[in-house]
């Protein structure tokens, strides 16, 4: 069972990698099923409006756990359905896994005046009674352990290689070198970095989110193509000549494989998440200044970008996770007399996933 706060209909790397590590697992002969906001009344997250807080969860969670009786558990958020199955799983002495997705405290730093220590006291309360908490890249892992967390484990990300491959340039009938951002519009992915930096082609913003608008509004030279999914999404990807990632607070930024595995160079700045995936002066440059990155990421071999994705399949990841799991004794999970059937979640038949109608049947079985 996969606990988890992000869900679609929310496009960001967080629902992408637990999409496809479920559809894996399936495919390894799991039965996976997934507790997200879908199940639940919620309203609204104030400044991320697309992602929605579930309303007093815990009997439902509670529900869940019990019907399913897994054999392992893992719990992917810190929200309300995350602390609701962390609660559970303490008070009835379940051993469950925890993975840290997003640099929680820096995002809500740039949102309000909360202390950065504060949110990751809070942090460590929550995935310290985990077996493991599963982390992204070795820069992560050392971040937080130098912040007191002690329960560490790799779980690298993925990439469809079969979806995002290099492709015809020509789609894009725009000056070149076009520079691409690809990505959620919002305050802590620091579009404006990008925005500013001088370059003499042309930029595109793909996604949306709060600041689109003031960003259109600012900056309006440059070309916002909104949302795109699937082969749509990879189309514009690879008709780009560089990947511009202006994040200083990702932990990854699944987007920067997607790239490299559409044959095109990332720049970004050398802070945790990019200096785990992008080779500097192989699959991509990294540096302090963004538009010098951007220009020297143009040199690079967009072969090297693609062999670089080619070695990080879902299934390898997948199997990773796997082997993180902490499994806990299926009778301990109490049974509820007269259950009344659960609605399971499954995926929403879209192309960007990879894997085929048939694996989405066995993505939950309740």
């Amino acid at each position: 069972m996969i606990v988890s706060d992000a869900w679609y209909p929310q496009t960001n790397g967080v629902v992408s990698t637990l999409a496809q590590t479920a559809l894996w697992l399936g495919r390894f002969g799991h039965d996976v099923q997934m507790i997200t906001p879908n199940d639940f009344r919620s309203i609204p997250c104030p400044t991320y409006p697309e992602i929605r807080l579930s309303l007093f969860p815990f009997e439902g969670v509670q529900r869940r756990i019990r019907a399913f009786k897994p054999q392992a558990l893992h719990i992917a958020t810190e929200g309300p359905l995350g602390l609701s199955a962390r609660r559970y799983c303490i008070r009835h002495g379940l051993r469950f896994t925890s993975s840290y997705h997003t640099q929680f405290p820096q995002y809500l730093r740039a949102r309000y005046p909360v202390p950065v220590a504060l949110s990751y006291r809070a942090l460590r309360w929550f995935h310290g009674a985990a077996v493991r908490c599963m982390v992204s890249t070795a820069s992560v892992r050392e971040d937080l352990r130098s912040r007191g967390f002690g329960n560490l484990a790799s779980w690298r990300r993925g990439v469809d290689t079969e979806l995002f491959k290099p492709r015809a340039k020509e789609f894009l009938q725009l000056p070149r070198p076009i520079a691409a951002y690809v990505g959620r519009v919002a305050i802590e992915k620091n579009i404006d970095a990008f925005l500013k930096m001088p370059w003499k082609g042309s930029k595109i913003v793909v996604g949306d989110g709060p600041e689109r608008r003031r960003l259109q509004t600012e900056y309006p030279r440059a070309h916002f193509l909104g949302f795109r999914f699937g082969e749509d999404l990879a189309i514009h990807l690879a008709a780009a000549d560089v990947m511009v990632f202006p994040s200083r607070t990702d932990t990854f930024g699944l987007v920067n494989l997607e790239a490299m595995a559409c044959g095109v160079p990332v720049a970004a700045y050398p802070v945790t998440g990019p200096i785990d995936v992008v080779e500097d002066g192989i699959t991509g440059a990294l540096d302090d200044d963004l538009g010098k990155a951007a220009a020297r990421a143009l040199c690079v071999d967009p072969r090297a970008c693609r062999d670089r994705a080619l070695r990080s399949g879902w299934d390898v990841c997948s199997r990773e996770f796997e082997g993180n799991l902490a499994p806990s004794d299926a009778g301990r999970f109490e049974e509820i007399s007269g259950a009344l059937p659960l609605r399971s979640e499954a995926l929403p038949p879209r192309p960007d996933l990879g894997p085929t109608a048939a694996d989405s049947a066995n993505f939950s079985r309740s």
